[in-house]
């Protein structure tokens, strides 16, 4: 039996954490939220234009949620590893965990989780954020991390990312992740002009801005591949390494940048080829089928024989004179 059950009394529990990123629910709340109420008067849109209008909305909708959404998430890059490890600094417990790496513009998430949770009479499930982004001061942070005792994966982990390491790569990674969360806020407002744009029957410019979003996107992800590509110290953890990946927010932000794209390039050239039937898609003329329609429901018009077909007043139509009786 050791004091404080052997562990030691300046390390405090693990951080508890938030079921969810509230930053990324907030802004998919607010885009489903705008989504239902145009499908509450989708009712009132006749016809094919009812399900052309609804792709246009979703599809733009889906592009300016991603667009606003990969700038908090913090999975741009991701790794995991399963290692035996020390656990604290002076001790030599060792303990089985998971350890998750996760990075993203604004800083670096490191992941902690015991394999099983309840360990040497701890629960092990931490998941500690350090942000390098313009303003914080990421050598602050991680010095705080130091004087609350830490476990040492974390900080072993935080330390190859500081800028007094070898490794060179905080400054690479602070800079890039600064300039394409710039290139994404530029892919924003682009995306702004595009939607209303389109809005105002300006098709040909909407087509361009919409391509301009595309390029936009696809720029930031170039960005950030060059300061991944420069991490050269491995992430060692005895005989295995963490290794990193693209992470979904990547893939999310490459898949909507080639979605504009080609929407864009499709807009353009149907504009050039075939503007009648672009102006079709984009319910600014009618088909000979809603034509068809409209005039079916239409009142018959009255016939008349005098007049070739006009309305003409009763006393030209009764000339005569009257009998007095």
């Amino acid at each position: 039996m050791t004091l404080w059950n052997g562990s030691y009394p300046f390390y405090p529990g693990a951080n508890a954490c938030f079921p969810f990123d509230t930053t990324r629910a907030v802004i998919v709340t607010v885009f489903l939220s705008v989504l239902a109420t145009f499908i509450i008067i989708l009712p009132g849109i006749p016809g094919r234009r009812r399900l052309l209008w609804f792709l246009q909305l979703v599809l733009g909708l889906f592009v300016g949620a991603v667009i606003l959404n990969v700038q908090f998430t913090r999975d741009w890059e991701r790794g995991w590893v399963q290692a035996n490890t020390s656990y604290k600094a002076f001790s030599p417990a060792q303990v089985s965990a998971d350890i998750g790496l996760h990075i993203g513009l604004a800083g670096l998430n490191v992941t902690l989780r015991g394999n099983p949770v309840q360990q040497i009479n701890e629960t092990i499930n931490y998941n500690e954020h350090f942000s390098w982004s313009f303003g914080e001061d990421y050598e602050l942070s991680y010095s705080q991390g130091l004087h609350r005792g830490l476990p040492s994966p974390i900080l072993y982990v935080a330390e190859k990312f500081s800028g007094q390491s070898p490794c060179g790569v905080h400054g690479q990674y602070r800079i890039a992740g600064h300039y394409v969360s710039l290139t994404l806020w530029l892919a924003f407002c682009t995306w702004l002009i595009s939607i209303l744009l389109f809005s105002m029957s300006i098709l040909l410019y909407g087509g361009q801005m919409l391509l301009l979003t595309g390029t936009l996107i696809l720029s930031s992800l170039l960005l950030f591949s060059t300061a991944r590509n420069s991490l050269r110290c491995p992430i060692q953890f005895g005989p295995v390494s963490l290794r990193t990946d693209y992470g979904e927010s990547f893939w999310l932000a490459l898949a909507t940048g080639l979605l504009c794209l080609l929407l864009g390039l499709a807009v353009i050239i149907l504009n050039s080829v075939q503007p009648q039937k672009l102006k079709l898609i984009f319910s600014l003329e009618r088909s000979s089928e809603e034509e068809q329609w409209e005039q079916s429901w239409l009142p018959a018009q009255p016939s008349c024989s005098a007049q070739g077909g006009f309305m003409v007043p009763l006393g030209e139509l009764c000339p005569g004179t009257a009998t007095r009786l």
